[in-house]
């Protein structure tokens, strides 16, 4: 599978839902990718595996949230533990529980859409606790805890920020977490990510006024987003050799190996959603897949797909093949 990472400069972009336009991109990039190397094509497979990553993205937005709470469970079983064994100390007794007293953890714990999900889709503490384990003494020994645990007034802003902190902190470029999602599911290692923006967007949103029905980002904006996807996979598939010829055209000083496969199938996508989608501006397009082909393939393939299209653009203007929002597009 394509590690599909860095791309969180697109995708904060937009901030009310979950799975915007830009991740959607990637997603179908990134199938369609597995799709045409594929010696045994299926299209309604390589679908179903689209529809499965979408959805799998929105269950890692959960499971964050998860974490969130369960690493706060267990720093209350250690602070309890502390305080039964043997021979506490006086820390021990009587200890600082402004950690796992955190207001937003609170509020998070009572949250409708949360715990109808965790009710549906339990998490499994026994097989976890190792990685919790090693994630709470991190956050222990940061600067930012010591920090946080050291201020006079408990304000629920305070204790929001401490969580976005110790998401950017200790999940975020963390091998070790990385890995135990990977564990998880074969899809998260890569949303990891673009997902951790979302969650520290949402905690950025919660009102404590909200209390439990506190909104969590839907899955969809709305149901144009569902119908886009799906039709920019299926119209880059079914017109993939219309596509490709149209880009072979425009590329005949180019030796074809090299070419990057991944320039190839990044243009088809593009070529799909110019003439797929008349409402959606060239620039819009173009900005889009530029950026993708930027940061996922080769170090000059920005400005390659970029001049490509632009050539392939203009000819289907002049052939009145290619009526668009923004007529006026020049490049």
């Amino acid at each position: 599978m394509i590690p599909f990472k860095m791309l969180i400069f697109a995708c904060q972009k937009y901030s009310f839902f979950m799975i915007n336009r830009a991740l959607l991109r990637i997603k179908v990039v990134q199938v369609l990718y597995a799709y045409f190397q594929s010696d045994n094509k299926s299209s309604s497979a390589a679908e179903k595996e689209l529809k499965a990553s979408i959805s799998k993205s929105y269950d890692l937005y959960h499971f964050l949230f998860s974490i969130i709470i369960e690493l706060t469970r267990y720093a209350e079983l250690t602070i309890d533990n502390k305080r039964n064994k043997f021979r506490p100390t006086e820390e021990e007794l009587n200890p600082n529980t402004r950690f796992i007293d955190n207001l937003f953890v609170q509020q998070l714990v009572q949250n409708e859409q949360l715990n109808a999900y965790r009710t549906k889709n339990p998490f499994p503490r026994d097989d976890h606790q190792d990685i919790l384990k090693r994630i709470y003494e991190s956050i222990l020994a940061s600067n930012y805890y010591a920090a946080y645990m050291a201020e006079t007034e408990h304000l629920y802003e305070s204790d929001k920020n401490l969580w976005r902190k110790i998401i950017k902190q200790e999940l975020l470029n963390n091998e070790e977490f990385d890995e135990f999602l990977e564990d998880q599911s074969i899809y998260w290692n890569d949303d990891l990510d673009i997902v951790e923006s979302f969650v520290i967007k949402t905690i950025k949103q919660f009102d404590q006024a909200n209390g439990a029905e506190q909104k969590l980002l839907p899955m969809y904006k709305d149901a144009s987003d569902e119908e886009f996807v799906t039709t920019l996979f299926r119209n880059t598939i079914a017109n993939a050799d219309e596509y490709g010829a149209l880009i072979d055209e425009h590329t005949k000083n180019w030796e074809l190996d090299r070419i990057a496969f991944m320039d190839i199938v990044i243009m088809k996508a593009a070529l799909s959603e110019l003439l797929s989608f008349p409402t959606i501006p060239v620039n819009v397009t173009f900005n889009e897949y530029i950026e993708i082909a930027k940061t996922y393939s080769t170090a000059r393939s920005g400005l390659f797909v970029n001049g490509v299209l632009d050539k392939i653009v203009n000819e289907l203007k002049r052939s009145n093949k290619l009526i668009k929002a923004d007529s006026n597009y020049s490049k």
